[in-house]
């Protein structure tokens, strides 16, 4: 047993891979040489193991760190459920989607849909976050269900789109269309908040402590 995996990015795959069937957490009960077989979707139906592009040091561990530039990498940390998985450097899109316990943090940027569906534990994101943190799949009707994330940059446009429950604060600005078409949840902006907060929301709130324009059918609380 140790007190951390480490896995270091060997080289970027040379297309986007899909790492959203990893189950990080199951690396608990695993030796070095079984988490360097683990097959991570390669596009086109294709596999490769994990040792492929990481260098793994460490096992049997509930603490996942992953050191490189991950922007390559889809789907990180998707469907996460226990224990800490740390990625140091940007990451791909869809970062901790569809979580529901344990704590991922990012130390850099991450993508497009982080926290997407998002129904438990914590998202710490201390970069920028690009659009949808926290909300819905482009069509459909229902974001983050529960969790907290946490955004120390500024985050893109619809931050909290179609969430039902939850927490996001977000410490620089945001995007146009923040908490769009929420049921319930909080987005909390500390810098500015883009146009359009709140369009068609029928709940939750929106807590915007620097510059805001509200829609026409809000007023200050």
């Amino acid at each position: 047993m140790s007190d951390e995996i480490r896995l270091t990015l060997r080289r970027a795959p040379d297309r986007v891979t899909d790492v959203g069937g990893v189950n990080f957490a199951a690396f608990a009960d695993l030796s070095a040489a079984e988490i360097a077989r683990v097959p991570l979707q390669n596009g086109g139906g294709n596999t490769l193991p994990l040792g492929e592009l990481f260098a793994v040091v460490g096992e049997r561990s509930a603490r996942i760190h992953i050191v490189g530039d991950l922007e390559r990498l889809e789907r990180v940390g998707a469907g996460h459920q226990s224990g800490e998985l740390v990625i140091e450097g940007p990451v791909g899109r869809e970062v901790g989607a569809g979580m529901k316990g344990g704590r991922v943090v990012v130390r850099g940027r991450a993508g497009w849909g982080a926290g997407l569906e998002m129904a438990g534990g914590v998202l710490d994101i201390e970069g920028d976050a690009a659009a949808r943190v926290g909300g819905a799949p482009l069509g459909a009707k229902r974001g983050m269900t529960g969790g907290t994330i946490v955004v120390r940059g500024s985050a893109g446009a619809e931050a909290g789109a179609s969430m039902r429950r939850g927490l996001i604060a977000i410490g620089g600005d945001s995007g146009p269309g923040a908490g769009r078409a929420a049921i319930a949840g909080t987005v909390v902006i500390y810098g500015a908040t883009g146009p359009g907060p709140g369009q068609w929301s029928k709940r939750g709130s929106i807590v915007a402590l620097g510059a805001v324009t509200p829609l026409p059918t809000y007023r200050y609380a």
